[in-house]
């Protein structure tokens, strides 16, 4: 039985790999399909995009592995809405669509292993930095573009807001706001971020 569609890459910068459901390992280029269960993995300098069926989209960072747990969506069915996405290493952006919009906020959920983000209708990033962010503590880094997230875990719940940063130690230790950004870049090649260009031979091109 062929996984369920969930979305498509639409911008590539390098290779990306999908680990599928079975374990197997497939090369993904332009346009490829993301199923269901798919654990999507960037190499060393490799942006992707990848806008799902409801509208929304996530970018994921040069070595990083993100797993697709959960996701249905139906215009016709909002009270179905599913996305549970794991953010297993690395970081990502996310720009959340119509399930993060409508009915219930906690049909949207990204996990990780410090904390779980609850989104509703937002654009942020998360990155997790595990002795590859120089200078900076390890630990779950949360950054709010728009909108507003929820950070829990079994020490408790942070609410961050749009311009606000967050940081979570580990998974026992309670969310907390940062005066300031922690001194990461959370700016994105204006090739992944633009939808001018054309996707050609995993590359995009003007």
């Amino acid at each position: 039985m062929a996984a369920d569609r969930v979305g498509s890459v639409t911008h590539l910068s390098g290779p990306l790999f999908a680990k599928k459901a079975d374990g197997t390992v497939k090369t993904l280029g332009p346009n490829s399909v993301v199923e269901l269960g798919d654990t999507l993995i960037t190499e060393k300098k490799t942006y992707a995009r990848v806008k799902f069926t409801d509208n929304s989209e996530i970018t994921l960072r040069p070595q990083s592995q993100f797993k697709i747990d959960q996701f249905f969506f139906d215009q016709a069915k909002p009270k179905e809405d599913k996305a549970v996405l794991s953010l297993v290493k690395g970081g990502v952006r996310a720009v959340t669509g119509q399930i993060g919009k409508r009915f219930q906020s906690d049909n949207y959920r990204m996990t990780t292993p410090m904390a779980i983000a609850g989104v509703r209708g937002t654009i942020f990033e998360i990155r997790i930095c595990e002795g590859n962010c120089p200078g900076i503590n390890n630990g779950l880094y949360v950054f709010v573009l728009e909108g507003s997230i929820t950070v829990t875990n079994s020490a408790g719940t942070q609410s961050v807001n749009a311009g606000q940063f967050a940081y979570v130690q580990d998974g026992q230790t309670l969310p907390v706001i940062l005066p300031s950004n922690p001194g990461l870049s959370f700016t994105l090649p204006e090739s992944i971020q633009s939808d001018g260009g054309k996707l050609q031979d995993g590359c995009i091109v003007r």
